[in-house]
């Protein structure tokens, strides 16, 4: 069958067969398959989306377009991951690795660089002096048998067709569809050799996703999917319409990680990957319960554990750890009235840390890990006339002052709590 055949039985909305989708990235990954052809199907798929069946085959076909990571030993612990569709403010991985390694699983964590306003694990990480994001096999067998965990990037033979597909999509106006982000996510978790996954699909203006009804399609697709390929996937729908802890940034998001590791930093932040982490160890059989997890959880971050566990990672992968990170100069930002916070203008936040030279724009853009934002407010918290809210670093701070002032909306009368965890959503194996 040829791709132009293809393309217009899923243009009439017929449904293609896995060998049909195999053959298809087959011959992308191996040129026979144009560019511009794979644009006109993803954007066949944005318009007429796909079926379960044909997701799942998607996926499939990406994931064995490359490698998947071995596993040295059918006996070793259980394999789990966490993934986030991303947000601002979201340092959980760096947290959440370390943690679930003390506690009887392997994490063989494969995380990504940031592009937009979100950031990436591995940039952040990167903002330590030394860390390496890729490894060996020897390397990273050694750390899941000794440490229980390695955070690295895709390699360029883990899911191949994802990367080229996605660096179509990013062009082409492609990007927001249900089918290809599950695609995408899952075919380089599977490449993980996992036994079980926790999604952390992000609601709200921070988000990609930015209501209910569109992260619970996401989530509902994530989930199905994984569980049709053989990866048991649990998706909490998580809150983001404000930045989640205080920092946002590289070296700032890794110092913060490192205060939630010492038993401090914001709660929301050590709740949240509690939530996560406890949810990995019941569906991996480590724990009974979700509350029972939890309690087990909170006492590795307090008795230094998980902070131990955390430095030898960093150790490992040739990090140099010796407390809190360096931060470009800081200037305040202040409140213009009082009154009680209603929302964030999260869009201009982000871009502000992208623009000071935090994210990247384009995929080759550098980081300079040191500049980002501290905020000392959040939804629903009285402030005053005055106040500090917003704390900026970078290399001329003081001139973001005014252009960010506004980025808080205050209202007169209290709010009610915003629930962290907004839904929790699983399949059977």
């Amino acid at each position: 069958m040829l791709p132009a055949t293809l393309l217009a039985k899923k243009r009439d909305g017929g449904e293609l067969t896995w060998e049909e989708i195999q053959f298809l990235i087959e011959g992308f990954v191996a040129g026979r398959v144009a560019d511009y052809q794979m644009s006109a199907f993803a954007m066949a798929v944005v318009i007429r989306g796909m079926t379960p069946d044909e997701t799942a085959a998607l996926t499939l076909a990406m994931l064995d377009s490359g490698e998947r990571l071995e596993v040295a030993d059918e006996s070793s612990a259980p394999r789990v991951d966490k993934h986030s569709t991303g947000g601002l403010g979201d340092k959980v991985s760096l947290i959440l690795a370390p943690l679930l390694a003390c506690h009887g699983v392997q994490v063989p964590m494969i995380s990504g660089r940031g592009l937009g306003l979100t950031g990436g694990t591995l940039d952040k990480l990167e903002a330590i002096p030394g860390f390496r994001t890729m490894l060996d096999r020897s390397s990273r067998e050694w750390q899941l048998q000794q440490l229980g965990c390695f955070i690295i990037g895709a390699s360029e033979r883990i899911a191949p067709a994802d990367r080229r597909l996605y660096a179509l999509r990013d062009v082409t106006g492609t990007v927001e569809s249900i089918p290809l982000i599950t695609a995408s996510i899952l075919s380089k978790k599977l490449a993980g050799s996992l036994d079980r996954l926790v999604m952390d699909v992000k609601v709200g203006s921070a988000a990609f996703m930015k209501t209910v009804t569109e992260a619970t399609a996401l989530a509902r697709s994530l989930v199905a999917t994984g569980h049709r390929l053989g990866l048991g996937t649990t998706a909490l729908l998580t809150d983001m319409d404000q930045p989640l802890g205080r920092a946002i940034g590289n070296a700032i998001e890794v110092n913060e990680s490192w205060e939630v590791l010492t038993g401090c930093g914001p709660p929301e932040v050590g709740e949240l990957t509690v939530r996560l982490a406890a949810q990995a160890l019941v569906d991996a059989g480590r724990a009974e319960s979700i509350p029972q997890a939890s309690e087990t959880l909170w006492r590795s971050l307090g008795d230094g554990t998980a902070a131990e566990r955390f430095e030898q990672l960093i150790a490992a992968q040739g990090g140099k750890w010796s407390g809190p990170l360096r931060l470009a100069p800081a200037a305040d930002v202040t409140l213009d009235q009082s009154g009680y916070v209603a929302a964030f203008d999260c869009e201009r936040l982000g871009r502000c840390v992208v623009e000071m030279g935090g994210g990247r724009s384009r995929a080759e853009d550098r980081i300079d890990p040191t500049v980002g934002l501290e905020i000392f407010a959040r939804i629903g918290d009285r402030v005053e006339r005055g106040q500090t809210w917003l704390k900026v670093h970078g290399r001329d701070p003081a001139s973001w002052v005014e252009s960010l002032r506004s980025a808080i909306r205050l209202v007169d009368h209290p709010l009610p709590p915003r629930a962290l965890v907004l839904d929790t959503l699983a399949g059977e194996t």
